[in-house]
């Protein structure tokens, strides 16, 4: 075999990587079992890009939101946009506190930006106040992120953050001392393989809108329809990739329009047309109903996301699993994979893994057992 032939052997091709890890009870742990965990998928990244989501980690300040901010370009421009990002940030909210996010300058990672988080709450004028907080904070997360140059909310939630950058997850990890600095109930990870979009800082995973956050392995092939239906209701797709898309149309299904997670899996991932024709009256008409409202919200194309908020986290892949994903429990634990591996690496025993059916959502709620334990073994 010939060195080419072995090198395309030995590299994943259904890449990226994504895993999470949550109590059910609401115990906090440190990100260095997560980390392991990504560490074992090194070779389903090409180090374009890497991180996390990790919910309970700021309980010093869970009433308030927590933004994490970028400043990217070259020293001048970066100061620019962060005097440019607080002046508008100052005027629109009551911030209680703000500082650089700790880093390890022992780590080398590629043209990192500048990072800054905030805790901030409300500070409504004008026709805004009898604006819902998260109504208002997702209209300013929008405005900064499209009309400051150089500066990207990239975490807006309550006592959650995501981290991520350009590098291997591993390396982003140790960046930002996930290790040794955190503590939560619920993490969320990716290492990243770009296809067809530009890795950069802000094109890494986790994707974040408030306290949602998503994960992603694959391709929206309907990328296109799925931005211009989501930018006609007020979102704006500025970070480049189609993962972004997904975490825009959890928001606009789940915050705004308040559906159950088991309707947006059959908007985002739907049966076929012939599946449906054999469904009962009653769930065809369920079925053709949300295909025609909703039609330009199918994610067509392969993929596996995790996508976490607050005291929840859910798995779910396209509607003939196109990439994987792998589920188990271990005691209070719940896991999601894209590689059972990485799971046992930090968990040997488990109660109970299984790979769940396409286009089928797999839940985990807090303080609750799972909501759908589809094809899990006796």
């Amino acid at each position: 075999m010939s060195v080419r032939r072995q090198k395309l052997y030995s590299k994943e091709i259904c890449a990226c990587s994504i895993f999470g890890a949550m109590s059910r009870t609401g115990e906090r742990f440190t990100g260095e079992r997560v980390i392991r965990a990504m560490a074992n998928m090194h070779h389903r990244g090409n180090g374009l890009g890497g991180g996390f989501a990790a919910y309970g980690i700021y309980p010093e300040f869970r009433e308030y939101y927590a933004f994490h901010l970028m400043f990217t370009g070259d020293a001048r421009a970066q100061r620019e946009a962060k005097r440019a990002a607080e002046e508008f940030l100052f005027r629109n909210f009551d911030v209680v506190h703000d500082e650089e996010i700790p880093h390890s300058d022992d780590v080398y990672v590629r043209d990192p930006p500048l990072l800054w988080r905030y805790f901030l709450s409300p500070s409504k004028h004008g026709e805004d106040i009898h604006l819902p907080d998260d109504e208002y904070v997702v209209r300013k997360v929008v405005h900064v992120n499209s009309a400051i140059d150089n500066a990207y909310i990239f975490s807006s939630g309550k006592n959650m953050g995501c981290f991520k950058g350009v590098g291997y997850p591993e390396e982003i990890g140790r960046y930002f001392m996930l290790d040794r600095l955190y503590r939560g109930y619920l993490w969320t990870a990716h290492g990243r393989f770009p296809t067809n979009s530009q890795a950069w800082w802000g094109g890494a995973h986790p994707f974040g809108l408030l306290d949602t956050t998503v994960v992603h392995n694959g391709e929206i092939s309907s990328y296109g329809t799925n931005r211009w239906y989501l930018e006609m209701l007020g979102y704006k797709c500025t970070l480049h990739t189609d993962t972004e898309v997904v975490a825009y149309a959890v928001d606009l299904l789940m915050r705004r329009q308040d559906l159950p997670m088991e309707v947006v899996a059959k908007i985002l991932a739907p049966p076929t047309w012939e599946t449906i024709d054999r469904m009962d009256v009653r769930e065809r008409e369920l079925l053709t109903t949300l295909r025609r409202i909703y039609g330009p919200l199918l994610m067509n194309g392969p993929f596996a996301v995790i996508i976490a908020q607050s005291g929840r986290m859910i798995g779910l892949t396209d509607r003939i699993r196109l990439r994987p994903l792998t589920v188990a429990t271990r005691g209070e634990m719940f896991y999601i994979s894209s590689e059972e591996a990485s799971v046992r690496l930090i968990s040997p025993s488990l109660d109970s893994v299984w790979s769940p059916r396409g286009g089928e959502p797999v839940i985990c709620e807090l303080d609750g057992r799972l909501k759908h334990e589809i094809a899990a073994p006796a």
